[in-house]
């Protein structure tokens, strides 16, 4: 296992979409074709699976050095009523495009830190949100809260409102981790928030881990791990921790690269970690995410219906997803479009009564069946194909690609799919790569993406 850790361990997407956004071609993207797609997709699946929203909440109290999300650090809570009248007015611009009122089925508010918002001001944004939607009848509402923040009302106002699940941003227990990447929490806090969100009715409790830290070593991983399973969340996403400071600036540069776990000493965190979860109980599905049987997550897994987005893996079939807010992305299966990441230029461009959008990419009939099969090895660990799909040069290329992994013992293929063996799970996202034309196709890559392993 080892050799091929050394051997896999190479920059890769995280593939919660395909093509991934440094791939997108924006010579194929404009407003017009966005309005477009956007209201095609709706009258197809509006009456039927609905539609999904993702709203991002950017601001955060002080600077997490680990972040690499798109946010605005602030004490100044004066920004919180003309950020919600934004989204509103926002949200507001895609009702008066839409050809029905939507029938919302899933729901999630990220960050940033969305508990930094009083509870008075996320309950003006729901209120808002949903004068315009028909929940559908089983909706999925979900939101991340910071231990050091969410109080009782933050999750009672979002409870109202259907909220059944709630993630919990713990990443490591460690006092001289938590230093480093300046994020100081008590087990305490989270103990308090999981209990009473636990005691209210949340159905789904999640807690974010994070592995790759500077400082930490296998024996800190495991005193997270333990402290963890006491409260037994109902979910674990257990993320690597992306060191992309070309990307992220400064703000990921709160600790030398000496003290970041080396390769093999960061899957040696990885597969602790992961050990721990599978004797505790938990399943791992797809990448990151771990789960209990009774969570509706490793249910969708079973049944074959998971899916995953730009928000992660979901239960939720939708094939309809709006995003509001800075730097937020929207995705209706045939283009994708995100918005202005300045928060600045998001709100002035909002104001001025105009989607704020910055770039976007309309699939072409290739990127959609690709896109598929990529979706399918994440979400099944599976996918088939018909002839169709390819030119004789492609499929002999592809070939050429997957050989490796089948030598390994990682995959079975055929001329009709692909199925990724259980020792070739830790690897998905490198399956995925070889199905990956745009990427392919691309050089230089290296310092697109974080490490696969």
């Amino acid at each position: 296992m080892q050799s091929l850790i050394q051997k896999y361990d190479v920059p890769g997407p995280r593939y919660t979409s395909y093509p991934t956004v440094p791939f997108w071609d924006e010579t194929t993207f404009s407003e017009t074709a966005w309005v477009q797609n956007l209201k095609q997709a709706v009258s197809i699946s509006n009456s039927t699976t609905g539609l999904s929203l993702y709203i991002h909440l950017p601001y955060c109290e002080s600077l997490c050095t680990f972040c690499g999300c798109n946010k605005r650090i602030t004490r100044n809570h004066g920004v919180e009523e003309p950020y919600i009248d934004a989204v509103l007015a926002e949200w507001n611009l895609y009702c008066d495009l839409l050809p029905e009122q939507p029938r919302l089925a899933e729901l999630h508010l990220g960050g940033g830190t969305p508990s930094f918002f009083a509870p008075e001001q996320l309950e003006r944004l729901l209120t808002g949100i949903f004068e315009r939607v028909t929940p559908t009848e089983s909706p999925d509402y979900g939101w991340e809260g910071h231990p050091n923040n969410t109080t009782y009302q933050h999750l009672r106002v979002l409870y109202h409102f259907g909220f059944r699940r709630v993630s919990f941003g713990v990443q490591d227990y460690d006092p001289v981790v938590q230093k480093a990447i300046h994020r100081l929490q008590p087990f305490e806090n989270v103990q308090q928030v999981t209990t009473w969100a636990r005691q209210m009715g949340y159905q789904s409790i999640s807690h974010d881990i994070v592995f790759g830290l500077p400082f930490q070593t296998p024996d800190s991983i495991t005193d997270t791990f333990y402290k963890t399973l006491m409260l037994r969340p109902d979910r674990i996403a257990f993320y690597s921790y992306a060191h992309v400071p070309w990307i992220k600036g400064n703000g990921q540069r709160g600790f030398g690269d000496e003290d970041l776990p080396s390769g093999e000493q960061k899957r040696i965190l990885y597969e602790t970690g992961r050990a721990l979860l599978e004797q505790a109980g938990y399943v791992e599905i797809g990448i990151d995410h771990f789960a209990l049987p009774h969570d509706a997550l490793f249910k969708a897994l079973q049944t074959g219906t998971l899916h995953r987005n730009f928000m992660g893996y979901t239960t939720t079939q939708t094939r309809v997803l709006i995003g509001l807010g800075t730097s937020s992305i929207g995705d209706v299966w045939s283009a994708f479009a995100q918005n202005e990441k300045d928060l600045d230029a998001y709100l002035n461009r909002v104001r001025a009564g105009e989607l704020p959008l910055l770039r976007g990419h309309v699939l072409s009939r290739q990127d959609q069946f690709l896109r598929r099969q990529i979706l399918n090895i994440m979400c099944q660990g599976e996918t088939r194909w018909t002839w169709d799909g390819w030119t004789e040069d492609e499929w002999a290329v592809l070939c050429d690609r997957l050989e490796s992994f089948r030598f390994d013992g990682l995959i079975d293929y055929n001329a009709e799919g692909l199925r990724v063996l259980p020792e070739g799970r830790p690897f998905l996202r490198n399956i995925c790569m070889a199905f990956d034309a745009r990427l392919n196709q691309a050089q230089p890559r290296t310092r697109l993406f974080s490490q696969t392993v």
